[in-house]
């Protein structure tokens, strides 16, 4: 068995981690670390977590293990990083602070980087878009999930040619109220959230630097909180020069995805969910991506759906991990969503 360790497990993701590496056939669970609770059971902060027989310790009882995941809020991973390597050999950040490819861009987007020496021995994590680059790879930065969720979008225009730099991309995205985290604020609390579709980064969010960074495109980009808990749910505008066929786009989706074990292609056809939504998704590591095409209006219009907690942080972190370490990719990964469910 391969050892792994969480830090900041008592937050949303790092209690998403504990429930994969739970039932992962691959590794097991050394330690987990919370300031807050430490010596407190998992099960205590989470309760689906309850027949696990493991404690939180303190940040600086970390001991030596193979793989260390981090779950902490931006900033604080580029702080440590030295200390996270030296505990272990292989590193996976689920914030941003490793996401981007050089420190210039965490000039113009957060507020610098501390250790930039480290960003040229990063991957980022998301398999669909850099797998060949994951094996072996020691330290590893989960994408963002807006990011993630938009990306997978337009990946296949952009590999097919459909969509090049100079076209005009708009991207509107709807998030649920776990994107905040476990101490998100009066904005997610739950009379707040209720009822809204509110924009809360209509320019300059984050993730677009990384959109920009691996997918060579500049995207309009506008991100909204809904009331849903788990989810992020992409509409990409795609105004190209020449509008392609409906079988090439199709043939794009299909040669893109086709291989792909956690990418669904869900376009029109019949019944309720006749396009992605996060609901199918709820839970799971898969996505769903599908597309429209407006011949009235010379637009694509591409869809894209996650669950923010799983194939936006944790589930991409597990995928990511299982490459970089030679494991069967869908190790841990493999069960679906539930239907139906409430709100996710």
């Amino acid at each position: 068995m391969t050892s792994a360790s969480v830090v900041g497990g008592s937050g949303f993701t790092g209690g998403e981690l504990l429930r994969l590496l739970s039932g992962h056939p691959e590794f097991e669970i050394a330690q987990t670390t919370s300031r807050e609770y430490a010596n407190k059971t998992v099960g205590s902060v989470h309760p689906n977590l309850r027949g696990l027989d493991l404690r939180f310790v303190a940040p600086d009882s970390l001991a030596p293990v193979d793989v260390l995941f981090v779950c902490t809020p931006h900033g604080v991973t580029m702080e440590h990083i030295e200390e996270y390597r030296d505990l272990a050999d292989t590193v996976v950040d689920l914030s941003a602070d490793f996401r981007l490819p050089d420190a210039e861009l965490y000039d113009v987007w957060y507020d610098g980087h501390v250790a930039p020496e480290h960003l040229a021995d990063a991957e980022y994590a998301l398999p669909e878009l850099n797998r060949e680059n994951l094996a072996g790879a020691d330290l590893i930065a989960s994408g963002g999930c807006n990011a993630t969720s938009t990306m997978l979008g337009l990946l296949p225009l952009v590999e097919a040619g459909i969509l090049t730099p100079e076209d005009q991309v708009v991207a509107d995205v709807k998030v649920g109220s776990s994107e905040g985290g476990a101490g998100g604020g009066a904005a997610s609390s739950h009379p707040e959230r209720s009822g809204v579709v509110r924009p809360y980064a209509p320019t300059r969010h984050r993730h677009e630097a990384e959109i920009e960074a691996y997918l060579d495109l500049q995207v309009s980009f506008t991100v909204h909180a809904v009331d849903m808990i788990r989810g992020s749910a992409a509409t990409c505008h795609v105004y190209p020069d020449e509008l392609p066929a409906t079988k090439d786009m199709w043939s794009a989706f299909r040669e893109q995805y086709g291989d792909e074990p956690f990418v669904r292609l869900v376009a029109g056809g019949g019944g309720v969910y006749r396009y992605p939504e996060p609901k199918a998704v709820a839970g799971s590591n898969y996505a769903e991506v599908g597309f429209e095409l407006d011949e009235r209006n010379d637009r694509i219009v591409v869809f894209s759906a996650i669950d923010n907690m799983m194939k936006g942080s944790a589930g991409q972190a597990v995928h990511a991990a299982n490459v970089a370490l030679g494991f069967e990719e869908t190790a841990g990964l493999e069960f679906t969503g539930l239907h139906p469910v409430g709100s996710p």
